[in-house]
């Protein structure tokens, strides 16, 4: 059987019930498609019959490859960077698609998928407006690294981490839709809890949404301001001049469309956990590595910017990275040189106020 015998929504995030069996399907999958790759009657009886789960992780291993092959003739590490935005709603629709064909209830992960569709669309449009599916483009961050290591080093971290562990990723972050086809067969009324889930996820990429375009705004107005020297309508000169946002979003925390990005993929984790009534399950797996991923490339992000603009650095002591404090003093001033002369300033009122003082008292 493709799919594990459950007696309770608990007993779908078993992973030694509903994960451990099916490991061995792996090893026959690719010598099933393989004899009848030109067979769509038998490609779908195959599909049918392997575990949805294994079906996705044999994706992920099978476009790990090729990734690696295109970047190494192009020298080129964004290849999983172009279709980060797309695979984790490929590996949605492949569980929703098997549950239709299986027959299963779909309501909940077809709301699942909704999701999953506008975060991909969101994505997809703020990467291609940034320039990201054009020729030769790169992320920075990979050029950090071709400068601070060897081609041999460059190299196995990329068989391991930037075309494998990636893809690896990807799939993780998308295992909570597995366990909801599996409790669909148990509990597959679309209560008020799903609903909420549903929406406070668009409400996390509408967030998202709203960051990148105050993001993209300040940066094209910089740009402007560069070649003209004119202050762009709504945008003081200071913070043009300072060269980063800390305004909208960017005044509550330093990075609101990754703080937002995590929250996406925590709470999709949530609600499979909710829909299978555990308080924690095996898929925290792809949450967790989400987070440890975003940690790491925030602090590469922010040593880069930190190195470029030296007004940054008060900004990171004033504002927090993910999580908005209850209290800040932006918008404001964050140029160190001002420091002295509000001490200087500080200072000269003192003085003159002891001044004033003595001389009332000697007036006395």
């Amino acid at each position: 059987m493709a799919l594990p015998v459950t007696e309770t929504v608990a007993d779908c995030a078993d992973l030694a019930r509903t994960v451990l069996p099916y490991v061995s399907q792996l090893y026959d999958l690719p010598q099933q498609v393989l004899q009848s790759y030109n067979d769509p009657a038998e490609l779908q009886k195959i599909y049918l019959s392997t575990n949805p789960l294994v079906t996705a992780f044999a994706f992920s291993l099978f476009v790990s490859p090729i990734f690696l092959l295109i970047s190494e003739i192009n020298r080129n590490y964004s290849q999983v960077d172009r279709l980060w935005s797309i695979l984790p709603t490929i590996y949605n629709a492949h569980y929703v698609l098997y549950a239709h064909l299986t027959g299963l209830p779909t309501q909940r992960l077809d709301n699942l998928l909704a999701v999953s569709v506008v975060w991909s669309l969101r994505l997809t449009f703020n990467y291609w407006r940034r320039g990201g599916y054009s020729i030769g483009s790169e992320d920075y961050r990979w050029e950090i690294l071709r400068k601070r290591l060897s081609p041999g080093l460059l190299f196995l971290f990329n068989v391991t981490f930037i075309s494998f562990l990636q893809n690896v990723l990807l799939f993780l972050i998308t295992t909570p839709a597995y366990v909801m086809v599996l409790a669909s067969r148990i509990n597959d009324t679309m209560a008020m809890s799903d609903i909420l889930f549903a929406r406070s996820l668009m409400v996390l990429i509408l967030i998202e949404f709203f960051a990148d375009q105050q993001q993209w705004d300040f940066q094209t107005a910089k740009k402007a301001y560069q070649k003209t020297a004119k202050v762009p309508a709504r945008l003081a000169q200071e913070d043009l001049d300072r060269g980063f946002v800390v305004t909208g979003l960017w005044s509550w925390c330093r990075h609101p469309n990754f703080a937002a990005e995590q929250a996406i993929w925590i709470l999709i984790y949530q609600w499979g956990c909710w829909t299978t009534e555990t308080m924690y399950n095996w898929t925290l797996l792809g949450a967790l590595s989400y987070i440890f991923l975003f940690q790491g490339s925030t602090w590469l992000t922010e040593l880069t910017t930190a190195a470029k603009y030296p007004e940054y650095k008060e900004y990171q002591q004033r504002v927090a990275k993910f999580i908005p404090r209850l209290s800040t003093s932006l918008p404001g001033d964050f140029s160190d040189k001002k420091a002295p002369v509000k001490a200087e300033k500080t200072e000269k009122a003192e003085t003159k106020l002891s001044k004033e003082t003595k001389g009332k008292r000697s007036r006395k």
